[in-house]
């Protein structure tokens, strides 16, 4: 039995009765809830624990979908680049789609709601040039230009929900009839589907959370003939469309939609893009109407004595935790899937609901539990990564989701689980409502989504980092757990905002060039550059990683060059010689391995004359330091997680900041621990990272130091 109880959700199902009574004890649980593929038996629905129930408002009905083919959900997607090699191209526009996830919509206008465009001129190409094949589901293009490349941007219905898909694929289900999924947005669907939403409360008086998955349009995921994902974009809109939503668009907006408002070239819009006006406008259209009817979901839920809770994954588009409607729904909950601590940090700031919670990995699938599986690894390292995170801004409760039959097999795992949770509610007790001690200045990350994104950039999701991203997400990673008051904005916020960057503090900006992270053509913007330069030179910091400011212009590649005393090699100065390449060392890396990882990602960065350069690899910085008026820049190529990585930025922080000589507070000399203090319950924690046994002194305040030693992931706790 656990020491403790509370705080935590167990999955169950309905051949898991006597187990799951079994690990609630276990575990402390005081909460059950089913999952995708599982039942919550009616046996455990009397049990002195709250019982949450997993609700599809979008699925899980296909007799209803099946009687309205019309309002089953819909998708843009564009065909492949084809090029013309005479007058007439015919192009497969379900080439490389798997045949069960799509249908192309061909009962609504084509002439409006589909898109021919030329490629290499960028033009649409006339309705009356082109035809579509139903048989062969071929476009085919008349007049074509020869050697132009053409594309087809086309509605689909979505015939089999995508995670549906992806749940069965993963577990190897067999027989299992495909989910199709329908339009809550459209006026008849939504009907039947809020009606059969409150009966639904009526006839299952013990459930006491409904726990939205999630609510409307699913995140862009899409298979390709294989049954591999071949886009996904945890962020993407893709799939909120339909002619009805679009012409409600269209009357809001007070212009066309175009279908390239969504395809954008093919790149669908993915996060790195720089959104344009038409897609900000369609975001926040759809933010104002999901929230709307979100609303008129949650009402009934609380007129029916129970919590709303939305799970933030799936069908979440549009709900945005961080938009501007979203506190206007009166949510009670958000859960979410916790891969590491920027995701846990997704959650747990999410203004206006009660509580939130977090998922802890591994989920129990076969993916992760099967002979030969390692689930135990997984969970150490999850729950490591995420306790930093815990430790600044906690969750209110954990769980875990799945097949509890396949966790069962892993006993090892079960043990350490019952670990995991006993500390979570030992540190929630600790930190919850009280405000952690914040370095003396603030922390700006700037890019091109500011607080609509917060702790969000540079993933696929679930903390899955992209393979030629890695050197950038750790930034994120790193401020997860560290102690810095933290604020995201737009460039769009330089520019419209005055208040925007009133108080001093440290600008980061990462990504690569061109990106939405990065800034792209925001950089040709003078006002942005002016405003920029003049915060750092009065006495204030600027960190870049990767492609900070890049945009050609003027001679120069790094449009804040003069501030960084760093720019790229993109070949237009070859020419001019580059002489600073000696090593120095700095504040910045004192106490640091020698080699240091900066990932694979920048290269024929080179230095100013005035520049003091830390790192090269080759004839490429990797880290330089260089002052501009009373103020500091560092530049990195690069910076994956790792606990060297997140000291090597704190400490950039404070030199960046001129408040290098402040570090020595609330600080642990040794890169593998870390201090964090709790003012106003006057105590402190050192914190083991690793699971090896740790040494360190500690710093805590006006010069006092002492020496800590701790077992593997261990917390020590003190009193100021």
């Amino acid at each position: 039995m656990s020491k403790q109880k509370g705080r935590l959700t167990v999955p169950t199902d309905i051949d898991m009765i006597g187990e799951t009574v079994r690990i609630i004890d276990y575990w402390g649980g005081d909460a059950i809830r089913d999952c995708d593929g599982t039942v919550m038996p009616d046996e455990l629905k009397s049990l002195d624990v709250k019982k949450y129930a997993t609700y599809y408002t979008t699925r899980k009905d296909n007799d209803w979908a099946r009687k309205n083919p019309d309002e089953i959900q819909q998708v843009y997607i564009m065909s492949q680049f084809e090029s013309a090699s005479s007058d007439e191209l015919r192009i497969s526009i379900m080439k490389y789609i798997y045949k069960d996830l799509l249908q192309p919509n061909t009962n609504d206008d084509m002439s409006k709601w589909w898109e021919v465009i030329d490629r290499t001129t960028g033009e649409i190409v006339a309705f009356e040039d082109w035809s579509y094949d139903e048989a062969t589901q071929e476009v085919v293009i008349r007049n074509a230009i020869p050697f132009h490349a053409y594309t087809v941007s086309f509605l689909a219905y979505i015939i089999w929900d995508p995670v549906h898909m992806y749940n069965a694929i993963t577990n190897d289900w067999k027989d299992e009839e495909h989910q199709m999924t329908y339009d809550v947005r459209q006026p008849k669907t939504q009907a039947y589907v809020i009606d059969k939403f409150k009966r639904y409360l009526k006839e299952n008086p013990e459930i006491d959370v409904i726990r939205f998955t999630t609510f409307f349009h699913q995140f862009t995921l899409i298979f390709d003939e294989q049954a591999r994902e071949s886009f996904v974009e945890w962020f993407g809109y893709n799939a909120s469309v339909s002619p009805y939503i679009l012409e409600k668009f269209e009357a809001w907006a007070g212009y066309p939609f175009r279908p390239e408002f969504i395809i954008n070239k093919g790149t669908y819009n993915s996060q790195f893009v720089i959104p344009t006006k038409e897609f900000k406008d369609f975001m926040e259209f759809q933010q104002i109407e999901v929230s709307k009817l979100m609303k008129v979901f949650v009402d009934a839920t609380h007129e029916a004595g129970k919590e709303a809770m939305m799970f933030l994954g799936d069908h979440w588009i549009g709900t945005e935790p961080y938009g501007k409607y979203f506190k206007e729904v009166g949510l009670d909950a958000v859960v979410g899937s916790v891969g590491n601590g920027s995701t846990l940090r997704i959650i747990s700031d999410i203004p206006g609901v009660k509580y939130t919670e977090g998922r802890l990995l591994p989920y129990f699938f076969p993916d992760t539990f099967h002979e030969g599986g390692d689930p135990l690894h997984e969970a150490k390292v999850n729950w490591v990564t995420a306790r930093r995170a815990i430790l600044r801004k906690p969750v209110d409760r954990i769980g875990y989701g799945g097949y509890l039959k396949l966790a069962l097999e892993f006993p090892e795992f079960i043990d350490y689980v019952k670990e995991v949770a006993d500390e979570f509610r030992e540190l929630y007790d600790k930190v919850n409502q009280v405000q952690p001690y914040c370095v003396p200045f603030k922390v700006y990350v700037l890019n091109s989504y500011g607080k609509l994104r917060s702790w969000g950039a540079h993933m696929v999701h679930h903390a899955i980092p992209y393979e030629d991203n890695y050197g950038y997400e750790g930034y994120l990673e790193a401020l997860s757990g560290l102690p810095v008051d933290i604020e995201f904005i737009s460039f769009d916020e330089l520019l419209e905002r005055q208040d925007v960057l009133d108080t001093p503090g440290v600008i980061l900006n990462v990504g690569d060039a061109y990106t939405s992270f990065s800034g792209g053509e925001y950089w040709k913007n003078e006002a942005i550059v002016t405003k920029i330069r003049q915060y750092i030179y009065q006495g204030n910091g600027f960190i870049g990683i990767g492609d900070p400011s890049a945009y050609q212009k003027e001679g120069h590649y790094f449009q804040l060059y003069d501030v960084l005393g760093v720019d790229k090699e993109v070949g237009f100065t070859l020419s001019h010689d580059k002489y600073n390449w000696d090593e120095h060392e700095h504040f910045i890396t004192k106490g640091l391995p020698e080699t240091l990882n900066f990932g694979n990602k920048v290269q024929f960065a080179y230095a100013d004359r005035d520049t003091t350069v830390i790192k090269t690899t080759g004839k490429s910085v990797n880290l330089a330091v260089h002052n501009y008026g009373k103020g500091r820049a560092v530049y990195m190529s690069g910076l994956p997680f790792n606990f060297e990585n997140t000291r090597l930025l704190y400490r950039s922080l404070f030199y960046a900041a001129g408040k290098e000589d402040q570090i020595e507070e609330w600080y642990a000399d040794n890169y593998n621990v870390e201090v964090n203090m709790y003012p106003s319950t006057s105590s402190y924690c050192v914190v083991n990272n690793t699971y090896e046994k740790q040494e360190a002194t500690v710093f805590t305040t006006n010069g006092q130091t002492h020496k800590v030693e701790l077992e593997p992931t261990e917390i020590k706790w003190f009193t100021v």
